[in-house]
């Protein structure tokens, strides 16, 4: 590999000078590629004799844009079998945030000051925050596929994530009662406000933490009335398709106390004919939209709440299990809060709502320790 000035005369007399990189790339085909600047020529350089040496150089005649490289995700993605929602998110992410920006760029050409500069530019357009990430997130799954392609070296955007991940958590707000956690005193106007046939599935909500998904997706032979238990199987997608739950530790068992039991006996003699508890009138899957903008949203102005999403009722029920009894919870620790809410992970769990759990009293623990401490230091000596 030889890095070397280049100079030459063009068509008008103009004498111009560049800096080339000649190199034999993993395939044995020999590459030249130039720049203006020698300290890039000898950046390059550098960087791609180790690529080569691990046999993951990608040459730019090699690669393909962004634009083809996200199509061959999506089809990834279908090959997959992943939920036909997920792959629709996608494919929206794709096609009005990435590619009309950078969709005709080599993947080689996606480096980490490109992606910088493209989240700015998502930002300068009007994309809100969560857009800006969502695109961020797709674009970095977009990378990673054409990786095990072989069409990409590096994932720029997993790389700016390690280094501003820590960051990112440190600004992170947590949750509040009273902003994004219903109060006890509420969810007691919330179900006082409860009518018609909103009432079931919305108390239901209350007391089992489900997902809007897992609601409408809910059948009549995963409630047993003896033992006052839901069992989570499936879950209705945006479409009204029924499919498997968002994992594998969404399949789970909860325990519903008496009101859930009693309103739940009562609505399945009004329900309409189906398996479905919380059917449209044709005994189909409610859609999120008529849940939330039907059911609860006028609920929650009767009762004069702010709150407009139903993931609000879910954290108040991470809320309630997490709560000491004689606050009025169930005083639940973190693994079996986890296990009731459904989450992939432990992890998942803790960063949302670790900061929930009553904490002892600091002080007196360190006095004790200290005390314990030196009294076994003294009996020593």
């Amino acid at each position: 590999m030889s890095v070397r000035k280049r100079t030459w005369t063009t068509s008008k007399g103009e004498t111009r000078t560049a800096w080339a990189v000649d190199y034999v790339d993993g395939k044995g085909k020999r590459r030249l590629k130039t720049f203006k600047l020698k300290k890039e020529a000898d950046q390059f350089a550098a960087t791609t004799a180790v690529e080569v040496r691990k046999g993951v150089h990608v040459a730019d005649r090699d690669t393909v844009t962004v634009k083809r490289a996200g199509e061959l995700w999506i089809e990834s993605s279908e090959a997959a079998g992943l939920e036909r929602s997920t792959v629709e998110a996608y494919r929206q992410r794709l096609n009005l945030h990435i590619v009309p920006f950078i969709g005709d760029e080599k993947l080689t050409k996606i480096t980490v000051p490109a992606v910088r500069a493209f989240a700015d530019t998502l930002r300068s357009q009007g994309r809100s925050p969560a857009m800006v990430k969502k695109a961020m997130t797709a674009l970095g799954a977009l990378l990673s596929d054409a990786q095990e392609r072989g069409c990409v070296t590096h994932n720029a955007v997993k790389e700016m994530s390690r280094r501003r991940n820590g960051a990112e958590k440190r600004k992170r707000r947590l949750l509040e009662v009273g902003v994004d956690i219903p109060a006890p005193d509420e969810i007691k106007a919330f179900l006082a406000a409860l009518e018609g046939r909103w009432r079931p599935v919305l108390l239901t909500a209350v007391f089992t933490g489900l997902r809007s998904s897992e609601l409408r997706g809910l059948r009549w032979h995963d409630v047993d009335f003896g033992k006052a238990t839901i069992t989570v199987r499936q879950r209705a997608d945006k479409w009204g398709e029924i499919g498997a739950t968002k994992s594998h530790a969404g399949q789970r068992t909860l325990p519903v106390p008496p009101v859930v039991v009693n309103t739940l006996k009562e609505w399945k003699l009004a329900c309409p004919p189906g398996e479905l508890v919380f059917p449209t009138a044709t005994g189909k899957p409610h859609s999120h939209s008529n849940v939330v903008n039907r059911g609860l949203k006028p609920a929650m102005a009767r009762a004069g709440l702010p709150y407009t999403g139903l993931h609000a009722l879910r954290h108040f029920y991470a809320s309630w299990l997490i709560n000491p009894k004689e606050a009025g919870g169930l005083g639940l620790d973190m693994k079996t809060v986890q296990a009731r809410m459904g989450h992939s992970s432990i992890t998942v769990t803790a960063d949302v709502y670790s900061h929930l759990f009553p904490r002892k009293d600091d002080g007196k623990e360190m006095a004790d320790a200290a005390s314990a401490l030196l009294g076994i230091t003294l009996a020593r000596d």
